[in-house]
């Protein structure tokens, strides 16, 4: 049996292949999106396909992915039917992934003939295809429109390339070469990551890397439970909501969480949530699970090892058929505006367990914009965005202030990189005052943002929510600001639905977003006076 000396080491060195997995997509990749803005995963996973290792990418994608990749071992390409070399990719929702953009990459580890553990990445693509440039059609009502549905595939069998799979995804996306370079991109990183395993397996010895996996398992077990077991018994319940889903215009989509904690135990129902709706405005257990887990490591009041043990004390129920678990064919391009709203909810009920540990809703959507430029000679540019607003105010210290929070954890595209590609000028990207919340401790500001199109044409797309219902103050603290989206052209400002596809725009129009910045906590009248004045002359105010 291992000591805890050689379980360290293994561990940190797990870790330290999912880093560097990480590494090489950040310095390979061929997107604005993967390469800028960092929507992409990298892990290591079990024999059995339960996540040992991550590194510090996207929480929606590195805790969905043990489900993800479960499922493919359960009911589409089972243990027998992987070999050395092997490379499976998927992005179908309904077999375990999230949305189309997000492809999924795995690969299994062999030692002495014997598989002992898998890498996977996840990368978030520019296109796949669908209504709309970057595939993230707000107005689709089933997933036949939202773009190319890859099931789960070997597209390197043996350690050699399935031409025809390649030649598939090249035929159906917008922006093949980008595609294709991000996914060669995901092989590499992988290839880093099983020759990380290989070496510590050589190392240590197959039977050691395999016990090493089950013992982090258990540990992060143990701190889960530990953690949930300090926690107050009780059942704590609360609902926040989805403006719309694009298609029933101003009717709301209820995300209602009823957490029962019971001993070192915790069960979350959903069978509150509201039912699927029409538009892309769902979610799949996948994306579900990886917001609830979330939610509960995050509020843990000691350190975690970030493993598929700390999911094991955690039961979900979400009904089929409910806007968190959506049935085929429900289109889910928008499903992460499910998992931020289902995020805030958690917190919510959590606050009530644990009040000194949670903060008030941050701006809980991703504010996912597409241009697709037009030039007179008939090229075309595909630019995606996702705009990210202020955390909440915690119980101690004001919001984080344009902070990627919750489900994010993405940086900006910068503006010299997007104007020295694309026929687009960024006129303005600060701040936006008045945004947080109030309250004793503020919310932190939300992010203005200006588009101007220099070329002769442009469809743009915006697929976005929190229009309607603010983030939400604790403790008697205020909301947020809502968000704004507005068209000035010749002078003249309208508003732009959050939710519109392939809106035509002309050479010289300009776009703004203005997002929502995080709630407030306590009282605005508790507020220390010197935080007040130091706000006004910051222009926070």
């Amino acid at each position: 049996m291992l000591g805890p000396i050689e379980i360290e080491v293994i561990r940190n060195a797990l870790n330290a292949a999912a880093a560097e997995m990480d590494i090489t997509i950040w310095r390979t990749s061929r997107s604005t999106i993967v390469r800028e803005l960092l929507d992409y995963s990298t892990a290591v996973f079990d024999a059995e396909g339960r996540n040992l290792a991550q590194s510090a990418r996207i929480p929606g994608h590195l805790n969905s992915m043990t489900h993800a990749l479960r499922t493919l071992l359960a009911d589409h390409v089972p243990a027998e039917d992987w070999h050395e070399g092997d490379v499976v990719i998927f992005n179908d929702p309904y077999c375990g992934g999230q949305h189309l953009p997000d492809i999924l990459a795995f690969r299994p580890v062999f030692q002495d003939g014997a598989r002992i553990a898998f890498v996977g990445t996840l990368c978030h693509h520019i296109d796949v295809g669908g209504l709309v440039a970057g595939s993230y059609a707000a107005k689709a009502t089933e997933i036949f429109q939202e773009g190319l549905r890859i099931p789960p595939v070997k597209i390197i069998e043996a350690g050699r390339r399935n031409e025809g799979i390649w030649a598939m995804i090249r035929q159906n996306v917008r922006k093949p070469d980008l595609l294709l370079g991000d996914l060669s991109s995901q092989l590499a990183s992988l290839e880093v990551g099983a020759a990380a395993l290989s070496r510590l397996a050589t190392r240590f010895g197959a039977e050691a890397v395999v016990e090493a996996g089950a013992r982090i398992l258990d540990m992060s077990e143990a701190g889960m439970r530990a953690a949930i077991g300090r926690m107050p018994d009780g059942v704590y319940e609360f609902e926040d909501f989805l403006d719309d889903d694009g298609i029933a215009i101003g009717e709301r989509i209820r995300l209602h969480v009823t957490l029962t904690i019971t001993g070192e135990t915790a069960l979350v129902d959903l069978s509150g949530c509201g039912a699927q709706v029409a538009g892309p405005t769902n979610a799949t257990l996948a994306s579900t699970n990886a917001a609830v887990m979330f939610a509960l490591m995050c509020c843990a009041d000691s350190s975690l090892h970030m493993s598929a043990g700390c999911y094991r004390p955690i039961t979900v129920v979400a009904p089929e058929g409910l806007v968190v678990n959506a049935r085929h064919p429900a289109p889910v391009a928008h499903r992460i505006a499910v998992t931020h709203r289902l995020l805030n909810a958690m917190n919510g009920a959590l606050h009530q367990a644990v009040p000194d540990l949670i903060p008030a809703a941050y701006y809980g959507n991703s504010y996912v914009t597409t241009f697709q430029t037009v030039q007179e000679s008939g090229a075309r540019e595909v630019l995606v965005e996702i705009e990210i607003g202020g955390s909440g105010a915690h119980p101690v210290k004001d919001g984080v202030n344009a902070y990627a929070s919750g489900m994010h954890n993405n940086a900006n595209i910068p503006v010299e990189m997007i104007e020295a590609q694309m026929p687009l000028t960024v006129l303005r990207y600060g701040l936006r005052r008045g945004s947080g919340g109030p309250g004793q401790f503020r919310g932190g500001l939300g992010l203005v943002r200006e588009w101007r199109i220099d070329s002769a044409g442009c469809f743009f797309t915006a697929n976005m929510d929190r229009f309607d219902h603010a983030p939400y103050g604790l403790a008697g603290g205020g909301e947020a600001a809502k968000g704004a989206l507005v068209l000035r052209r010749d002078g003249v400002e309208s508003p732009i639905p959050p939710k519109t596809d392939n809106l035509s725009l002309r050479q010289g129009d300009v776009v703004r977003l203005e997002t929502s910045g995080g709630g407030g906590f306590g009282p605005l009248e508790a507020r220390d006076a010197e935080a007040s004045s130091r706000d006004r002359r910051m222009g926070y105010l």
